[in-house]
């Protein structure tokens, strides 16, 4: 089937989806839970067959890591979906009411934003928390994953449709793509395809943007920051960088840079450079850097790479702002971290840093969907759009402005002796 005709088929399948009960889109998401249970062995062979022919081609050690699926994470993705159900259905909810007039009001609610085409990389648990994200938000949705998930991709997509369907979704909800001509041809296909979330490199990113007028949302790389302040607790800040660094480094919300605070340098750098080599990392510093610890020396490009491996730039700086300039100029407005036990200093950090997330005193790691509550993610967006950060349910739906009237007409309201507008807001639900 080609894209022209799998993306009409998504259309014609949201329009119906938006009308979905609760009840219906959770029943779906049971039944796809228990098929990837049933068919667990299916899954883990075909993955088996990705990573064999992966590595053969020789893709990078991070790449590998995350395409791998095992027993384990099938589990885990099936608590995630299962986790979904109790979350609150974000379509249908009134997000604000007003009177115009008597008789006559104003509801602004929430719906489904249509067909979601979705361009993901090599990691197979993202293709089951996209499409079961837009299904529990009403959305139908076409995938676009790595090549290098290829067989993996092509069962998830076949058993998670088939589930959906069985249960209640209408038929087309999910299109699996799979080639790069697929992805061109997306790119024009504004009169089937709502919004498209890419996920990639930078200049991957832009070239998506760059040949398309349906809106994109999404992020490029993930290079976070964590700033060590003058007053920071010094073991909880170790912690800090050697969790935001080193827990899962092949993720876009883990530690690339670390700036520290020069009057706690000479005591701070030795400590967590012993923490970070216990962990295999390789460290490069500036040049204050270098004349506390030994280190790499680091190159200008250190400053905006995204390593995605046991790799840490360190910087030393002079003050706080030294450091907020430092990360809005090379950082991708992902997510940043201080530790501090000044919360006004804190505070001030929060409010300079242009990025989607601004963590005081914890780990970068904690940008995540999932962590937020969210019911897992179809991305973080780094965009300044409806939705920014991690993209949950919430930000996979829109809104609709409905009016409910009693005959009135605009007529009424013009002239000398024209009704009023109270436009007065009101506590009540649209039904």
């Amino acid at each position: 089937m080609d894209i022209q005709t799998i993306a009409a088929q998504a259309k014609t399948a949201a329009i119906q989806m938006a009308a979905l009960k609760t009840e219906v889109k959770n029943r779906a998401l049971a039944a796809i839970a228990d098929a990837l249970e049933t068919r667990q062995a299916e899954i883990v062979a075909a993955n088996r067959l990705d990573m064999e022919r992966s590595a053969k081609e020789n893709l990078a050690a991070p790449l590998l890591k995350r395409l791998k699926f095992d027993d384990a994470k099938i589990v885990e993705a099936c608590e995630g979906l299962r986790s979904m159900i109790g979350l609150p259905d974000p379509v249908g909810r009134t997000l604000g009411a007003m009177e115009l007039d008597d008789g006559l009001e104003l509801f602004r609610v929430s719906c489904p934003i249509g067909v979601i085409g979705v361009i993901f990389e090599s990691r197979p648990d993202a293709l089951i928390q996209i499409s079961c994200l837009c299904l529990k938000s009403g959305n139908a949705v076409l995938l676009k994953g790595g090549r290098e998930a290829m067989q993996t991709n092509r069962i998830l997509a076949d058993i998670i449709r088939r589930a959906g369907i069985a249960a209640g979704i209408p038929d087309g909800w999910l299109g699996l793509l799979e080639t790069r001509a697929d992805v061109a041809d997306m790119l024009h296909l504004d009169q089937s395809i709502d919004l498209i979330i890419p996920r990639g490199s930078n200049a991957f990113v832009k070239h998506i943007m760059d040949n398309t007028t349906i809106p994109v949302m999404g992020h490029a790389d993930g290079i976070c920051h964590v700033y060590v302040d003058r007053a920071a607790d010094l073991d909880m800040a170790e912690r800090i960088v050697v969790d935001s660094k080193t827990q899962y480094v092949a993720v876009c919300n883990a530690a690339e840079t670390l700036l520290v605070h020069r009057d706690i340098a000479e005591t701070f750098l030795p400590r967590v450079k012993a923490a970070l080599e216990a962990k295999g990392v390789e460290m490069r510093g500036c040049d204050q850097t270098a004349r506390v610890i030994d280190v790499k020396a680091a190159v200008a490009e250190d400053w905006r790479t995204e390593y995605l491996d046991y790799i840490l730039s360190i910087k030393v700086v002079d003050s706080m702002d030294t450091a907020v300039d430092h990360i809005n100029t090379y950082g991708s407005g992902h997510t940043d971290v201080i530790v501090s036990g000044d919360r006004e200093r804190g505070g001030h950090f929060m409010n300079t840093v242009d990025s989607a997330d601004v963590f005081l005193n914890c780990s970068s790691r904690f940008c995540d969907g999932f962590r937020f509550g969210l019911g897992a993610e179809v991305g973080i967006s780094t965009n300044k759009t409806h939705a920014r950060g991690p993209v949950g349910l919430e930000g996979l739906v829109i809104y609709q402005w409905r009016m409910i009237g009693h005959g009135q007409i605009v007529a009424d309201y013009v002239g000398p002796s024209a009704r009023r507008f109270t436009h007065r807001r009101i506590d009540k639900p649209f039904t």
